[in-house]
């Protein structure tokens, strides 16, 4: 395994932590010598970072308040060897801040403007080991957006950070034709929103959009589901901090509800075992139904954001290698039929 775990943060968040680790490759080995994988595609690896996953979200939604629950979120990371091929800089802006990601030693043309996960409540420091696969996956220089978080700003704040974003790249010069939106769960959810709202306002749309595991209905029932990490009573906390019930079938919060035409390419990962893949698959027949270009792709077995687990699961990376060719192939000037091939 190259990736190393990483504890820290106030000593009894640790400990827990620890414990919570522990706990988990315990039950894993157990289950895997009586029963073998609890999914056929999961390794130990994504076993146990789910199985961990899942407690530490449980412990953070019983803590008093959201603060605390983020620092708890903090005392334990994962991170790659992906981290030592980057420069980060972090950028402080009127309106927004956020990081710059770059490979080293290293240009690129391309732009990826990305939103992080976490339910829109949650920026664990974990993160940047992703944010640099995701930019060395993109071969780009990566500006991961640090916008507000609910419950303490709520809809539209971070859509409003990020179009303050957007067009600060335009202004700045960025080329949309070399420009990317993405971003994984509720950023993912962002950077449709985002598409939407560039179109209506008629600003410069960029080259593509991609969502990994993309919430696309805050007005879905919810049904349980025994494999994801996430599940129904943290999905629920995270819509209500997010946005009152009037707004979830607004097309800014709920693209399912969108008009989906005259729209930049959109492109799609899920996992067929994570909770959101039937909204997610909804969203895309909606696209393909209005004559939008959305193509999803979907990984058997695996959860929600799976592809977090970096080069440890090989269909983590395989979908890394399949976010960089999309790229690849729509903002370096390829044919578009040869963007995806699925």
């Amino acid at each position: 395994m190259s990736a190393k775990i990483h504890f820290c943060g106030p000593v009894q968040y640790q400990i827990r932590s620890m414990a919570e680790l522990g706990e988990s490759i315990l039950e894993v080995f157990v289950r895997r010598m009586l029963k073998g994988p609890r999914r056929p595609g999961w390794n130990w690896f994504v076993e146990v970072a789910t199985r961990l996953a899942k407690k530490q979200v449980n412990t953070a939604f019983k803590m008093r308040d959201v603060k605390e629950a983020r620092r708890y979120l903090d005392s334990v990371a994962f991170s790659s060897p992906a981290l030592s091929e980057v420069t980060i800089r972090y950028t402080v802006h009127e309106k927004f801040r956020g990081s710059w990601f770059s490979c080293r030693n290293a240009e690129s043309p391309v732009t990826v403007l990305y939103f992080h996960g976490g339910g829109y409540s949650f920026y664990p420091q974990a993160y940047s080991s992703f944010i640099a696969h995701i930019t060395l996956a993109a071969k780009s220089r990566t500006f991961a957006l640090d916008y507000r978080l609910s419950p303490e700003h709520r809809f539209p704040a971070q859509l409003d950070d990020a179009l303050n974003t957007y067009q600060w790249l335009l202004e700045n010069g960025t080329d949309p034709d070399n420009l990317i939106l993405a971003g994984d769960s509720a950023g993912g959810n962002l950077a449709l929103a985002l598409l939407l709202q560039a179109r209506d306002l008629k600003l410069p749309l960029p080259a593509l959009a991609i969502a990994l595991s993309p919430p696309t209905n805050f007005d879905l029932e919810i049904v349980s589901n025994e494999f994801d990490w996430i599940d129904k009573p943290a999905l629920l906390q995270w819509r209500d901090w997010f946005c009152d019930p009037a707004q979830r079938r607004a097309p800014l919060v709920s693209p399912l509800w969108a008009d989906l035409r005259n729209l930049p390419p959109i492109y799609i990962q899920a996992g067929s075992a994570e909770i959101l893949y039937d909204s997610i698959r909804a969203f895309a027949d909606h696209g393909k139904n209005q004559g939008a270009d959305v193509v999803l792709e979907s990984w058997e077995d695996m959860t929600h954001v799976f592809q977090i687990f970096g080069h440890e699961a090989p269909q983590s990376a395989d979908a890394l290698r399949r976010f960089g060719e999309v790229i690849e192939a729509r903002a370096r000037g390829r044919e578009k039929k040869e963007m995806i091939s699925c």
